[in-house]
């Protein structure tokens, strides 16, 4: 069962107020990027941005973006890895492999996708990148030396975010068949491509995030965020946020967890106490967060923004 630590268990002094703070007046950079930014992958201190029919880079310093390369549909958490970007396309249920030398796609991979509408995020860990492809439950295996599919892994139905971490890809399950409300994290050993553990969390996990002493989940039934021993596989603390809803995201870096909402722009928590440390405002629509080295990325395709902050 998931533990439900309230906020003075494991601390005897007073549980601190969090921090209101208006991202406008905190941020180190803002820009405007016409279109539709959304989700985000890290590329040093830079980060690449999903757009409308295309993928940008974006880099402190510039008002524009400094690469552009035509995706039809780009849709989800992509991710930085092996001198490319990987970012899957909701038109074509593929996987685009671009080159971060030539700025050119390099390969392209029909995988399938389990949320036809990109609510999902890819994963890079143990030579491959990692993608559910199919929403009765399938977690494909894409071996990165040769751009093809070498394992498809029988999950839990409805997963669509994977995250690499602690030597294990890590999974959200949204619910059962049927209905069911239930939320559930797999955690998926690399060496034989077979399920190692089934973690009960919050209800509607989606996203996901490893860092920071633990796995994290952001669950869109309730808004709030579960927390994960990777150690003894089990869920620890699920902590309210009220950020319920569809969208959003989860991040890990410079000492804290990152939450995007819809209802709430930004939330940190604090992973040595397991409290929100801080809120940021005013909520700008659905978005993404992540965190690249010193900097926080936070976009918001509402109003055409993307904020940087500081991370630490």
């Amino acid at each position: 069962m998931v533990k439900r630590q309230n906020a003075n268990e494991g601390t005897s002094s007073a549980p601190e107020t969090p921090k209101n703070i208006a991202v406008a007046e905190c941020a180190i950079a803002t820009m405007t990027v016409p279109g539709y930014v959304d989700f985000l992958a890290t590329d040093g201190r830079d980060a690449w941005v999903t757009n409308e029919g295309r993928v940008e880079k974006l880099k402190i310093g510039s008002s524009s973006p400094v690469a552009s390369v035509s995706i039809p549909k780009p849709c989800g958490a992509m991710v930085v890895a092996f001198n490319s970007l990987w970012v899957a396309s909701c038109e074509d249920s593929s996987l685009y492999r671009v080159s971060l030398d030539s700025q050119k796609i390099i390969a392209k991979i029909p995988t399938g996708l389990a949320d036809p509408d990109g609510e999902l995020s890819l994963a890079d860990g143990a030579g491959s990148i990692w993608v559910l492809s199919d929403a009765r439950g399938v977690l494909s295996r894409i071996d990165a030396a040769s751009n093809k599919v070498v394992a498809q892994i029988k999950v839990m139905p409805n997963s669509c975010a994977a995250a690499f971490a602690y030597g294990a890809v890590w999974i959200t399950s949204s619910g059962l068949e049927g209905g069911s409300s239930a939320g559930f994290v797999q955690r998926i050993d690399p060496e034989t491509n077979q399920v190692k553990a089934t973690i009960p969390v919050g209800p509607g996990p989606r996203f996901l995030a490893a860092g920071e002493g633990g796995v994290w989940t952001l669950n869109w039934t309730d808004g709030s965020v579960t927390r994960i021993d990777p150690e003894i596989n089990q869920a620890v603390i699920t902590i309210p946020l009220g950020m319920e809803g569809g969208g959003g995201d989860i991040a890990t870096g410079g000492g804290k967890v990152w939450v995007r909402g819809t209802k709430v722009l930004l939330a940190t928590i604090d992973p040595k106490t397991n409290r929100v440390s801080s809120i940021y405002g005013p909520p700008a629509g659905s978005g993404a967060v992540r965190v690249a080295v010193d900097f926080v990325w936070v976009t918001a395709h509402d109003t055409n923004t993307v904020w940087v902050l500081q991370a630490g």
